[in-house]
């Protein structure tokens, strides 16, 4: 599944993982239009394959990203940029939909704006021991409007998140650790092994009960958690009524790994 070596971004997937990778490496992956347009795209393919059910998200090269280029990408967000037909919004705030299941991003190096944004969005997050984060948008005229004011103050609370948003400063990966933007931090010939682990770790629980939990968790966190609350009957009779619930049962009854389908 690689991509011809035009692209902005590789798809290679490996069993129900799909690594999906930032490579515009001699620009540090600084995310022009181009970028943005085909990460979309991949992470609307992600969503489409039943195959993938777990993604990984990484950068080729030393660094995650260096950020937005403004200068290809600016006049677009600012007249309105919309996810290409058949992508998705990685995320989760700009145009488009949002993939229903589970993103892992590990990053390396510079993880600048945007790229710390996608991982506010993203559901697990790794980084290597030398990565640098600066949400840098206040100095240069601009704010985090990929979704930084949004979460990274019910991640990390009110005013740990103000001391980076509103000075830019940069930021080390255990001040990441620390702040719970990421979940571990490690050497960074590491990162992707284990990353790769933790998705396959994933991959193999029941498809529908993992994107259940992330539909319930994200319904409570943008809607309140009455409105979670008050949804969760109709999506356990679904679950219950599956077939992954009931291998489930036969695999407890077996002592045995459940062989789940998603369906």
């Amino acid at each position: 599944m690689n991509q011809p070596s035009t692209s902005r971004v590789t798809r290679e997937r490996h069993g129900h993982v799909l690594m999906i990778g930032l490579d515009r490496a001699a620009k540090r992956n600084a995310f022009d239009l181009d970028l943005l347009n085909e990460l979309s795209l991949a992470y609307g393919e992600f969503e489409a394959d039943s195959e993938a059910r777990v993604a990984v998200v990484f950068g080729h090269g030393e660094h995650f990203t260096a950020g937005l280029d403004l200068v290809s990408a600016g006049a677009a967000l600012a007249e309105g940029w919309q996810a290409p037909p058949g992508g998705c919004d990685p995320w989760g705030v700009l145009a488009g939909p949002r993939v229903s299941k589970p993103v892992i991003v590990a990053a390396q190096g510079y993880c600048l704006t945007v790229g710390i944004e996608l991982m506010l969005a993203a559901d697990i997050n790794l980084c290597a021991s030398n990565t640098r984060f600066a949400q840098k948008e206040v100095q240069r005229g601009i704010f985090p409007f990929g979704g930084a004011t949004l979460r990274l103050h019910q991640v990390a609370g009110w005013g740990n998140a103000m001391r980076w948003l509103l000075t830019g400063d940069e930021f080390d990966a255990h001040d990441a650790l620390h702040l719970g933007l990421v979940q571990e931090v490690m050497a960074s010939e590491d990162l992707l092994p284990r990353a790769i682990e933790l998705a396959e770790r994933i991959a193999r629980q029941a498809p529908l009960g993992v994107q259940a939990t992330l539909m319930s968790a994200r319904q409570a966190r943008y809607e309140g958690e009455m409105a979670a609350a008050q949804a969760l009957p109709a999506l356990v009779k679904t679950l219950l009524n599956s077939e992954d619930a009931k291998e489930g049962v036969r695999s407890m009854i077996e002592k045995r790994p459940g062989i789940f389908k998603g369906v």
